[in-house]
């Protein structure tokens, strides 16, 4: 690859983002399209009340998703830890608030805690300067 000054790469960089977010704009569309399609098989499915439907281009299956949540955190963690159910919970850390608890209790280290940090780069478009009048 060869050396391109600061004020190219920055014009590539935001170029590139530009193009980036008109395709994931495409995408977005192409979605919404989709999940029309997807509305209008359900209903189908509903009305003639199957749960699959073979056609030469593929079978369609309707099937029941669930998802779960709480409005309500502080019972949840509570019967969590009275049933000792912790496999209900995603194996996640909070980044904000890991890095916030590291910052109030630098002498604490949770076991087992793998740290990645990098350095990032962020670029904004040139502030437009006031036209005089």
């Amino acid at each position: 690859m060869k050396k391109l000054p600061v004020d190219q790469m920055v014009g590539a960089f935001m170029n590139l983002r530009e193009a980036i977010q008109k395709r994931e704009d495409e995408i977005k569309e192409l979605k919404e399209k989709q999940e029309k399609i997807n509305e209008k098989l359900l209903a189908l499915c509903e009305k003639e009340n199957v749960d699959s439907l073979k056609t030469p281009m593929g079978t369609v299956s309707r099937r029941v998703s669930s998802t779960f949540w709480t409005s309500d955190w502080e019972k949840m963690h509570n019967f969590v830890l009275k049933h000792k159910a912790p496999h209900l919970l995603e194996r996640r850390l909070h980044n904000k608030n890991v890095k916030e608890f590291l910052e109030d209790n630098p002498k604490l280290s949770p076991p087992g805690l793998q740290t990645n940090r990098k350095y990032v780069v962020s670029i904004r478009k040139p502030a437009k300067k006031p036209t005089k009048k």
